[in-house]
């Protein structure tokens, strides 16, 4: 009989909020910066999108804070994410490539080039960075100074998803990948294409779709490896990871969220009978 991902990861039974039937997926409606409960060195994956900090409606969080606290509640959540991921252990993490609004009058702001550094201060190692040209996201709001060199605005209607690692990009140790040489030749390069994800469809307001866990967790883990998202949001990455046959852990301080996570696991993926491939 397999292990429960919850004593795998030394999770007290009474903080898991739900289970997947067979113990292979959990969530937890908790504070990620407050988790002190998940063994330390037991992660092989994180795949997560945190907030922005751009003024986003979440359930529970505020995301409108000053930048340089923005920035202090990154390095606090990525030391956290340090001390749990294995030594071989991945980050694929999905953040802007700048920020361009919100209501703290501190303008534009160099998000990816600051979250790396703060990264590579907490002990993460640096690999690469995915650009995800997200087709749907040029949606304009300003133009700046229109039509003038006075002051325009650039606006790049793109996403990244930054590659850390904490000690050793191989893998220690070998597994079953399930990855198909053609998505392996597709997915190495650093340019992927398809659309963002619907937030009325999935009642949460700034979620990923279904395609950028799966090329991450298919790439970059083995089948039967731990995925975490500590921003779990409506279950996108725990959707993923079912199907794809890894063990799996979500957490969000929104109970609300949990629930979405919760019925997505339930009608998304536990129905889906042939798993995806």
């Amino acid at each position: 009989m397999s292990v429960s991902v919850e004593r795998k990861l030394g999770v007290p039974e009474d903080k898991v909020f739900y289970r997947t039937p067979d113990g292979s997926v959990i969530v937890i409606n908790d504070d990620f910066l407050k988790v002190d409960y998940i063994k330390p060195n037991s992660i092989d994956l994180v795949v997560t999108s945190p907030p922005y900090n751009v003024d986003i409606e979440y359930e529970g969080y505020r995301d409108n804070i000053p930048y340089e606290k923005y920035l202090e509640f990154t390095e606090k959540w990525l030391r956290r994410v340090y001390e749990i991921l294995k030594p071989d252990g991945r980050i694929c993490l999905n953040i802007p490539l700048d920020k361009s609004r919100g209501r703290t009058g501190e303008g534009f702001q160099s998000v990816y080039v600051d979250v790396v550094s703060i990264a590579k201060r907490v002990g993460f190692e640096y690999f690469s960075t995915i650009i995800w040209n997200e087709s749907n996201i040029s949606r304009r709001t300003a133009w700046g100074s229109f039509a003038s060199a006075s002051a325009p605005y650039v606006i790049a209607p793109v996403e990244v998803i930054v590659l850390l690692y904490k000690h050793s990009w191989k893998r220690f140790e070998g597994g079953d990948s399930d990855i198909t040489p053609e998505e392996f030749k597709e997915w190495t390069l650093g340019l992927w294409t398809f659309q963002g994800e619907n937030p009325k469809r999935v009642g949460h307001p700034a979620p990923f779709p279904l395609e950028l866990p799966k090329r991450c967790i298919k790439l970059f883990s083995y089948v039967g490896d731990v995925v975490l998202d500590p921003f779990v949001g409506s279950g996108t990455t725990l959707v993923a990871a079912y199907l794809l046959r890894r063990k799996a852990i979500g957490i969000d301080i929104s109970r609300k969220y949990c629930e979405i996570a919760r019925e997505r696991l339930i009608k998304e993926a536990m129905v889906n009978v042939k798993r995806l491939l």
